[in-house]
């Protein structure tokens, strides 16, 4: 096929509002690099971490009020941006060194930049942020990082699952959890939450699920064992009663918030948190006498390992884990997907295509 030399895409030109997000069609194509391919996108899914990443929520550790970016290991953000993470595409061209043979492979993206040879996040930081994501009808990467996944699952449902699942891997994988036990899922109904639902199941593990009200049946199909309704009463007692008296070994948590201490309550001694989210808010005040009086673990968790990664084509593959798209948007209406999207009156992921057909 023929790439134009421009193209539609929605850039990020500070931090701020909607207005900081505009949507243009002549942005110009890039060019693959030696080692790289260029994919014509045909579907992104939408995260919250494009939000803060927006809104500059991140903070310092000197000032969590601060305008601030995603990494603390130093600002890769440069204005315009072009955001998105979880895309799917197909190779149309490729840089020196890698095999033509490629053209024409639909691939999902593993939007991670590792930085590192080991499976060490140290250093980690993604596309979107460090260079250009997928919300753009054409999007260049390093070739390794773009995967054939062998699934008869379309380009919008391939696209609900790469940072929120990847993210959603990687917690309890941190926290360790093991089949049979028993996690606590916060926000479960968002991208990052319904994923753990459905991984803590791949494991063998046995999830409850907090979520807004009118979501609990959602949750239970997913395959949650029990919900609980978020802002119903008493949240301690309501766990309790939703794993009938059982402990509950690891909350994965994506809130924060006022719901923080309740958490801890709620975890058995020698219990483990884990979080990659705080959309309730991210300063909490933790008394640390219940943390080491109850041997408690507490993880910081964000994006996932090249190991993480292959776990989640493979559950994929074998069909453990399914797509869950509350809504498709086009290019041109962004400021629409992502309103929708901050207002969460959906379940799973929202994805966004290019206007083409």
């Amino acid at each position: 096929m023929t790439i134009p030399e421009k193209m539609a895409a929605v850039l990020l030109t500070g931090h701020g509002g909607l207005e900081k997000l505009v949507y243009r069609t002549d942005v110009p194509v890039p060019a693959p690099a030696e080692g790289e391919v260029l994919i014509r996108v045909t579907a992104c899914g939408m995260n919250n971490t494009d939000i803060w990443v927006r809104q500059g929520a991140y903070g310092t550790e000197d000032d969590p009020s601060a305008i601030s970016t995603w990494r603390r290991q130093g600002n890769t953000l440069t204005f315009p941006r072009i955001q998105g993470t979880d895309t799917v595409g197909h190779i149309v061209g490729v840089g020196r060194s890698i095999d033509p043979a490629r053209m024409g492979e639909r691939v999902m993206v593993d939007f991670s930049i590792y930085n590192r040879d080991d499976d060490s996040l140290a250093d980690i930081d993604y596309m979107g942020h460090g260079r250009d994501g997928g919300y753009a009808e054409y999007m260049a990467l390093p070739a390794e990082n773009a995967h054939v996944v062998a699934t008869d699952l379309t380009d919008i449902e391939l696209a609900t699952f790469c940072c929120a699942y990847l993210t959603g891997e990687r917690m309890p994988e941190r926290a360790r959890l093991a089949a049979g036990e028993r996690v606590l899922v916060t926000g479960a109904s968002g991208g990052v939450g319904s994923a753990i639902i459905q991984l803590a199941r791949a494991r063998g593990a046995i999830p409850i699920a907090i979520a807004g009200p009118g979501k609990e049946a959602a949750m239970l199909d997913i395959g949650a064992e029990a919900v609980v309704t978020r802002g119903k009463g008493d949240l301690v007692e309501a766990v309790h009663f939703a794993s009938c008296g059982q402990p509950i070994d690891v909350v994965a948590d994506l809130v924060g918030g006022p719901l923080f201490n309740d958490l801890l309550k709620i975890l058995r001694p020698e219990g483990r948190y884990t979080t990659a989210g705080a959309i309730a808010g991210p300063v909490v005040q933790l008394d640390l006498r219940t943390m080491y009086l109850k041997q408690l673990e507490l993880h910081g968790s964000s994006q996932g390992s090249r190991a993480d990664f292959r776990r989640l084509v493979g559950y994929i593959e074998s069909r453990k884990i399914r797509p869950l798209v509350g809504g498709v948007y086009p290019l041109s209406e962004f400021h629409r997907a992502q309103t929708e999207f901050m207002a969460k009156n959906f379940v799973g992921k929202l994805v966004v295509v290019p206007d083409r057909g």
